[in-house]
């Protein structure tokens, strides 16, 4: 009888797994051993970077990714970037070594209580029972990982296991898509169909079901302006259509004051709504309709207003389709882009963003962490596909350097640009080893304004004064520090010489960082 090693690699291989992100301890080496030829062992150098690279490489093939970690430390230092790819509702497969079943109860050194580590940001977080069950479980996470609304899912398997023998559990095909509710929306259509001037608000949910041209189908019968969610880990609507007007707000209030033109909203693919800061205000204004079609159960279950509607977003667009007759109405006017910002020393950030924008190659993908100048970017940079602008939707730092990286390996034929404040960069930059090791021609752009300029924007926001420690970072060298990984960088002061430097970046074949400074003017944050 094989041993579950060895039905777990055909296991792995039949499901299209055969990359696998971590970084090795002593409880993983059991598995890791002689891994076949057609695997890919990619190594990063602390566990959070591994396992957001693997959200990268997730988004890229489309597939679910395999991380393996090391115990509870490996799984500690991992936590910050599980929250993350549980909010993004990443696809993920995450494994750690545990100690040997024969001396648990004494828990031994490199034990732990791994389950409940992992259990509040996964979809399932368990340990097989018995060595025999790995396999089962494995597949079982893959499936689990994958159905709507996807995530990640945690399994703990002693290190002993793997040699132990197991029968291979039968590979079936499971559906991963809900269909939404027939009589919902039927009534949802009545509530558009009643609508003077309908507005759609795009989540993440409308690029996690396959749905961009079905949702711009949708607002063009509607011929209504759209907004994306204001935290989309994922580009929700072409952002070049005539349609899109922009980003949503945060706080609650600006949210309902952006949507006070519409007799109608229905959001697509993601919360109604997500906040920060607190700034209380209504849902949606007096009168207007609130209609929220959602893959998720418990983003509907949470909505303050409005009728909730649960199933696969791209159904539901499809479904909306047939029961909706074109409007007599006319199109809204498509708005004016901004007018290009003039060069100044030092550098702006609409200027970088601007200068970046007109360079980038077709089919460029965007992973963005770049915090304080988002609002920009957002102005900037239009993501015209569902891999156009990758984000973190739980607000945390670290997310887009490793990220960038398993993009890369996932999608060697399209250009990866990390677009990253230099306070961001910091948190995952051993991340630039890993592109170097694996070729990975990732572009870094740092927008270095040389400090937490977010921090200050909410100093300012809530009135708390200038003397607050731990906002500057002076005296970081980007390039020296990107030379140091093995990859290229270059510093840009002045105007001029950005042009240059970026084109320098997009067409190299390998890592490079643009580190560009931009003046310290903090962003009025909107209240």
């Amino acid at each position: 009888m094989p041993t579950v090693r060895e039905v777990t690699i055909d296991l792995l291989r039949e499901l299209g797994m055969t990359t696998i992100f971590g970084n090795p301890g002593s409880t993983e080496l059991p598995f890791l051993r002689d891994l076949p030829d057609d695997f890919r062992y990619v190594l990063a150098l602390q566990e959070a970077s591994a396992l957001s690279m693997a959200e990268g490489y997730a988004r890229g093939t489309g597939n679910a990714a395999l991380v393996n970690l090391h115990t509870a430390p490996g799984l500690g230092n991992a936590m910050g970037a599980l929250v993350t790819a549980y909010h993004n509702k990443t696809p993920l497969v995450v494994t750690a070594g545990q100690q040997h079943r024969g001396h648990l109860a004494l828990e031994p050194l490199l034990s732990g209580r791994l389950v409940e580590l992992a259990r509040p940001y996964v979809k399932r977080s368990h340990e097989p029972g018995s060595a025999g069950d790995v396999p089962h479980e494995l597949l079982r996470a893959y499936h689990t990982a994958r159905q709507q609304p996807s995530g990640p899912v945690f399994l703990s398997i002693p290190m002993d296991d793997w040699e132990a023998e197991a029968v291979p559990p039968e590979v079936r095909e499971v559906s991963y898509r809900t269909a939404p509710d027939p009589e919902a929306l039927r009534r949802a259509a009545g509530v558009l169909r009643a609508a003077r001037r309908p507005a759609i608000v795009a989540g993440p949910g409308v690029a996690r079901s396959g749905a961009f041209p079905g949702v711009a189908a949708l607002a063009e019968r509607l011929r209504a302006e759209v907004w994306q969610d204001g935290v989309a880990a994922l580009a929700g609507f072409p952002q070049s259509h005539p349609l899109f007007r922009g980003v949503l707000p945060l706080a609650q209030r600006l949210v309902a004051e952006t949507l006070a033109p519409y007799d109608a909203v229905l959001v697509l693919g993601a919360p109604a709504f997500t906040y920060y800061p607190y700034l209380p205000g209504p849902v949606v204004r007096e009168g207007t309709a609130l209609v929220q079609i959602t893959e998720d159960p418990e983003e509907a279950a949470r909505a303050p207003a409005g009728t909730g509607i649960v199933g696969d977003v791209g159904l539901a667009a499809g479904g909306l389709l047939e029961l909706l007759p074109e409007p007599e109405r006319p199109a809204p006017p498509a708005p004016k882009p901004p007018p290009a910002p003039e060069p100044s020393s030092p550098m702006s950030v609409d200027y970088v963003m601007h200068t970046l924008a007109g360079l980038l190659p077709e089919g460029a993908v965007i992973a963005d962490e770049s915090t304080s100048s988002k609002p920009v970017l957002y102005r900037r940079l239009r993501a015209d596909d569902p891999l156009g602008h990758l984000t973190s939707a739980a607000g945390g730092l670290g997310f887009a350097m490793p990220a960038a990286v398993g993009l890369g390996l996932a999608l060697p034929g399209r250009k990866v640009v990390c677009v990253i404040g230099d306070g961001s960069s910091m948190y995952s930059i051993q991340s630039l080893w890993t592109a170097a090791r694996y070729g990975v021609g990732v572009a870094v752009v740092v927008i270095n304004n040389r400090g937490y300029s977010i921090l200050k924007s909410f100093r300012d926001l809530m009135g708390l004064g200038p003397n607050i420690p731990g906002l500057e970072l002076p005296g970081i060298d980007m390039v020296q520090i990107a030379r140091g990984f093995g990859c290229r960088g270059e510093r840009v002061e002045e105007p001029e010489d950005l042009p240059a430097a970026l084109k320098r970046a997009l067409s190299s074949g390998e890592p490079y960082v643009v580190d560009a400074l931009v003046d310290t003017a903090v962003p009025r944050m909107a209240g």
